[in-house]
């Protein structure tokens, strides 16, 4: 998961009850194989003693911030927001490594074509008819 922050910043009042997503969030940041996936990233806890909600802000190595929410949001939804945006973030640098244009624009007439490659076929199994599909001599 730190693999695509280069900042994470925690900030939480240690006597509120909805601090239970910092608590393990944070954990989850101190764990060896976060650690290890990039060690360079910087996590900042700051205790408060207001009453502001506790939040999250994660900057992503590509300079983006995102503040979360940390009162509303569990800390296993905060890791799969971070992870998929860190898919999207590899899928971006993919194409620009490649030389393509980001985003992928593709034409509208292209979403509209069926792929050859696949056909469906109806199989009678029992007193089933069930579609399965069929590519290319394999049955999947």
């Amino acid at each position: 998961m730190l693999k695509f922050l280069s900042k994470v910043k925690v900030e939480f009042n240690a006597l509120d009850s909805r601090t239970a997503a910092c608590m393990e969030f944070i954990a989850q940041c101190n764990a060896g194989k976060a650690r290890e996936s990039n060690p360079a990233c910087q996590v900042t806890v700051k205790r408060r003693t207001d009453e502001s909600p506790p939040q999250i802000t994660v900057t992503y190595v590509n300079g983006t911030e995102e503040v979360i929410d940390a009162a509303s949001t569990p800390a296993q939804d905060i890791r799969a927001r971070i992870l998929e945006r860190g898919r999207h973030l590899e899928t971006e640098q993919m194409f620009r490594d490649a030389g393509e244009l980001w985003p992928v624009m593709i034409p509208t007439e292209e979403l509209q074509l069926e792929f050859s490659g696949t056909k469906v076929r109806f199989y009678f199994v029992s007193c089933f008819r069930i579609p399965l599909l069929h590519a290319e001599g394999f049955l999947i």
